[in-house]
């Protein structure tokens, strides 16, 4: 199930970290942040080494359907409500920095990536808030107009339209910025200790340390387990589907996205929390919805995203805690790490160089809003839920009641246990407490995955990791066999 940045761009390996080392700033995370923010610092004319568990925008990057928005849906009205029009100025007028470097980077360096300027267009039903948001983002100083019967294929009485967005080819872009960057691949940060970090293949001493990492993993420092969640999203690559003009997602209903890369047209949506799966199956509603809308499209691809959602909807950008001075983080970008990767590096470019832009309390870690409290309550009762779930609730099925290519909770044995029954019989029991923090795995039908519903750690159907923030497997019970 790769994407199609995936099957059209190949990035060059680079080597492990082979010895200790020391460096200026270390970054944890080869995504699309982790390499703005080492760019930008090296720019700058810092020493930076790049340290990554996997590949080179193996995550997160690599499924992005790479939209480069300040439209971020319809926030700027929840945002004037919640912080003033100060502050949500200051967020809308960063994200449209954001797609003006894009732009210089790429008109600069000359790179081939398909970038392409257009417009994004949030749609939906309901008339008066899509023309209140316009007229909010507006009057911050945003490129933004209401459109009534908008020319889309999806069902919309009117449309939230910002013009001068962008939209290009993650890995070609990467694949040029990162040329001159120091990246260790295979080379996953165990833990960090002050501004030493452990790897299995030695520690590197640093000045400072980046977290890019997508979910940052200290369980203590700035507490995320309390702060974050994570959720999924399903996309297919149609051809033959009718050209759509500029960048679509929906505002209300089933939140249906479209853009364009050549011929084909990305068709995204499905969403729903990490480890909150349905037995149908996304990619199966997503293709019924293509054949409804598109029906001489033909599918080639299919791929999920997962992201780091925030209470309040903005990202957390800065130091982590006054505790660790040294500490930087970029997290939370929801469905939009386009521009808020770019965002992020030229945030903490400044935050490292001692200076403080305006924008800085907006993504402040800090920031004590009723919205960021308001999640904090709900996602501290979710965790409880599940780890009561994790500890006392007894599985009704046996193994013997899963058909062949599904997975469940199930007792094996007289223990309860996760396990996937493959085609041939064959099953591969796991723990099914995740490492993280003890809540209870589910299985996703779609991906053939253990998943986290507290905090979004995910495990492939024999326990290896798949993404953190857990940064080990889950133990398996015994030899896999016939049940």
């Amino acid at each position: 199930m790769d994407s199609i940045w995936s099957k059209t761009c190949q990035l060059a390996p680079r080597q492990p970290l082979r010895k200790p080392l020391q460096c200026e700033i270390a970054v944890i995370g080869a995504g699309m942040a982790g390499l703005l923010c080492a760019h930008a610092l090296q720019q700058d004319g810092h020493q930076v080494v790049v340290l990554e568990a996997n590949r080179m925008a193996s995550g997160q990057t690599r499924n992005t359907t790479a939209k480069i928005t300040s439209q971020h849906g319809l926030i700027y009205n929840k945002l004037h409500a919640a912080l003033g029009p100060a502050k949500a100025a200051a967020y809308g007028a960063a994200n449209e920095a954001a797609i003006r470097e894009y732009r210089r980077l790429v008109e600069q360096a000359h790179i081939d990536c398909d970038f392409e300027e257009c417009s994004n267009w949030v749609y939906g039903n309901d008339l008066q808030t899509l023309r209140q948001e316009a007229e909010t983002a507006k009057h911050l100083g945003l490129p933004a107009d209401f459109v009534e019967r908008p020319k889309t294929p999806l069902p919309a009485a009117g449309a939230v339209r910002f013009i001068g967005q962008a939209q290009f080819h993650p890995l070609k872009f990467l694949q040029a910025i990162s040329e001159k960057l120091t990246v260790f691949e295979q080379t996953p940060v165990r833990s960090v200790e002050g501004t030493v970090l452990r790897t299995a293949r030695g520690s590197v001493r640093a000045e400072k340390v980046v977290f890019a990492c997508h979910y940052p993993f200290p369980r203590l420092a700035g507490l995320y387990f309390t702060r974050l969640h994570q959720e999924r999203s399903y996309v297919l690559a149609l051809e033959g589907a009718a050209p759509t003009d500029g960048m679509w997602i929906g505002a209300d209903g089933e939140k249906l996205s479209l853009r364009r890369w050549g011929n084909l047209l990305l068709f995204g949506g499905g969403g729903h929390r990490t480890g909150e799966n349905t037995e149908g199956g996304q990619y199966e509603l997503l293709r019924k919805r293509a054949r409804e809308l598109f029906p001489n499209s033909r599918e080639i691809a299919h791929w999920s995203a997962q992201d780091c959602i925030t209470p309040d909807g903005i990202p957390f950008i800065g130091r982590v805690s006054a505790g660790h001075p040294d500490w930087y983080v970029a997290t939370g970008f929801e469905k939009w790490g386009m521009s808020t990767s770019m965002l992020s590096a030229q945030l903490l470019r400044w935050l490292i160089a001692e200076a403080r832009p305006p924008e800085a309390d907006v993504f402040d870690l800090g920031r004590a809003h009723g919205g960021v409290l308001a999640g904090l309550a709900h996602e501290g009762g979710h965790a409880v839920k599940n780890l009561s779930k994790s500890l006392f609730e007894v599985p009704k099925c046996t193994v013997e009641h899963l058909p062949p290519g599904h997975g469940g909770v199930v007792r094996l044995h007289g223990k309860k246990v996760g396990v996937y029954k493959d085609e041939n019989g064959t099953v591969y029991p796991v723990n099914i407490r995740c490492p993280h923090l003890g809540c209870q795995l589910t299985w996703n039908p779609d991906e053939r995955s253990w998943d986290c519903p507290c905090h979004g750690s995910r495990f492939d159907c024999r326990g290896n990791l798949i993404s953190g923030p857990a940064q080990t497997g889950v133990n398996r019970r015994p030899e896999s066999s016939k049940p």
